[in-house]
């Protein structure tokens, strides 16, 4: 059995998708937890592009970026260990049709509904540890702390 504490983390980004009020989840793949877009940042790409695409495979969603991390972390899955550095991603965007919209159903949930339905610990305490009105159109962030990411056209 390989040892997760002495292993190196693989590294992955992802986006809490938002738009007024609401976060996006996303099922995994195996259908049976709801979580946020996220997967491994590849050579030559960065955080912030990896999370954008993200979003934009598993949710059919495109948006801007929060330039700094909301925060971060980690699970183990198949013995290995993953660190995730999460961004906010204000959503202008949702296709009907994206990569993975036969895979992964799509859920648009308030912040009190995370509650019931991310069971991930950690990720939980992430998305509970983001103010309730975080969201909401008069509390947007500004133009000027937005990272104006490559939008992904399909």
């Amino acid at each position: 059995m390989a040892d997760t504490f002495n292993s190196p983390s693989l590294l992955q980004a992802a986006s809490i998708p938002y738009y007024e009020g609401n976060v996006c989840l996303v099922t995994s793949k195996s259908g049976k937890r709801w979580v946020i877009p996220k997967g491994s940042i590849s050579k030559g790409k960065t955080a912030s592009e990896t999370a954008l695409l993200e979003a934009w495979e598993e949710a059919g969603l495109t948006g801007k970026l929060n330039r700094t991390p909301v925060g971060s972390y980690t699970y183990s899955k198949a013995g290995l260990s993953y660190f995730v550095t999460v961004f906010l991603m204000q959503v202008s965007s949702v296709a009907e049709i994206y990569p993975e919209h036969r895979q992964r159903l799509r859920k648009w949930a308030s912040l009190s509904e995370v509650n019931t339905l991310v069971h991930e610990k950690e990720l939980l305490s992430l998305l509970q540890s983001l103010p309730l009105d975080f969201a909401l159109p008069e509390k947007s962030i500004s133009n000027a702390e937005i990272v104006h990411g490559e939008v992904i056209s399909r």
